[in-house]
């Protein structure tokens, strides 16, 4: 026992002045935890060999790791070239921002990245904090000090790239996305924001490059065919963006937008049988359901079945009382408006609301089809007209012959 307590004694005290010395040597005032930490368990210690008393063996457990293993391990790591100590901080200031105290967590960082320039955890904790603060802008020069030490920081690279189109730097978000995507092509969430800007950009030929891009990586991703789906639309291109919807509704079942939007493609393309299917089935979807219902109520006129346009329009109305706007424009509904109910202003429900490019998408859909719909009416005119020329010619052409 006496033995063994000697080797701690002179073992623990060696490496204490050795710490004690690095400290010096590396004028970081850091280390002063770690040597607290030393002296603690060497007057446990010494207390144990005055007293003459074998103490728990817990406590001894907790002597030889302040007084021994905890320093063999941080001069093992600055062997490594790693500073554990540096390391610690960064993990005590993490586990002060999750627990609320940003300023001394922001104080730790600081002082990390400040005596330790070249510390990766450091600089990447300090931007995730300026991040939660709003201080997007140092944010994204922090992410970019981590991306200088650590090349393979895809997250870090993805960051800056949301942070800066949440700056409205679009351009300079789409340039650092797809210096991403070309370094690690299969990065799930930079194909996806890439694409949403360039949506949002009217780039949809480029955009639908990026999701076909990813669909290789991810070949059954819900989210990839059906914002495919979008750009195609955007393009007028209806027969890749209907394959591309269908492949997302084989997907996930319960996206009704997904429904929604073929549906609009069915009445473009005059297939309204397809277009009442798929409405129907839209139905169970919150988001579009009012709407769904209002264009039933239409095909229901046009197939001449009024009673069930007045049911599915009543309810349209209830689900939204906006949609009244909107049947006052509408010359179909003409013939039924005194059977419809109109809701008094009600206040907003908890409906689940279309997201942008969902609202997006139908107005771009109902702005084509309006226009399809003219451009049909104008060839029913004319071929109409045409028609009654050649009849008339034809009466004409009789009379002749009988004088």
């Amino acid at each position: 026992m006496i033995v063994e307590r000697i080797i701690f004694n002179v073992l623990a005290f060696t490496l204490f002045v050795f710490m004690f010395a690095k400290m010096i040597s590396k004028n970081d005032t850091n280390y002063i935890a770690i040597i607290a930490l030393q002296a603690l368990g060497i007057a446990v210690s010494f207390f144990e060999t005055i007293l003459g008393q074998t103490l728990w063996i817990g406590i001894k457990i907790l002597i030889y790791a302040l007084s021994i293993i905890l320093p063999i391990l941080v001069l093992y790591f600055d062997f490594r070239n790693i500073n554990l100590v540096e390391q610690m901080y960064a993990i005590i200031a993490k586990i002060l921002f999750h627990l609320g105290n940003r300023k001394k967590a922001k104080q730790i960082l600081v002082d990390i990245v400040t005596k330790y320039p070249d510390s990766y955890k450091g600089h990447k904790y300090l931007a995730e904090l300026y991040e939660k603060e709003g201080g997007m802008r140092r944010a994204i020069d922090e992410y970019v000090k981590a991306i200088d030490i650590q090349k393979n920081d895809y997250n870090s690279y993805y960051k800056i790239a949301e942070l800066l189109n949440g700056l409205a730097q679009k351009e300079q978000a789409v340039t650092m996305l797809n210096n991403l995507l070309r370094i690690k092509p299969d990065y799930y969430m930079a194909s996806n924001l890439l694409g949403d800007i360039l949506i949002e950009s009217q780039k949809y030929k480029e955009a639908t490059n990026v999701y076909l891009e990813a669909l290789k990586y991810r070949p059954a991703d819900y989210e990839l065919y059906y914002n495919l789906g979008i750009a195609y639309t955007m393009l007028n291109d209806f027969a890749n963006a209907e394959s591309a919807y269908k492949k997302a509704a084989q997907i996930n079942h319960l996206k009704h937008n997904t429904d929604y939007t073929l549906a609009q493609i069915a009445l473009i393309c005059d297939e309204m049988e397809k277009a009442e299917k798929y409405f129907t089935e839209a139905l169970y979807g919150e988001e579009v359901e009012p709407f769904a219902y209002y264009e039933l109520a239409k095909i229901s006129m046009k197939k001449g079945q009024k009673d069930r346009a007045v049911a599915y329009l009543n309810k349209a109305l209830e689900l939204e009382s906006a949609l009244k706007e909107k049947l006052n424009e509408e010359q179909i509904f003409i013939p039924i408006k005194s059977y419809i109910v109109i809701p008094e202003n009600k206040e907003e429900t908890n409906r689940k609301q279309m997201g942008k490019k969902e609202e997006a998408i139908k107005k771009h859909l109902e702005e084509t089809l309006e226009i399809v719909e003219k451009l049909n009416n104008r060839t029913d005119y004319f071929r109409k007209q045409k028609q009654k020329n050649k009849e008339n010619k034809n009466i004409e052409h009789k009379s002749k012959e009988k004088s």
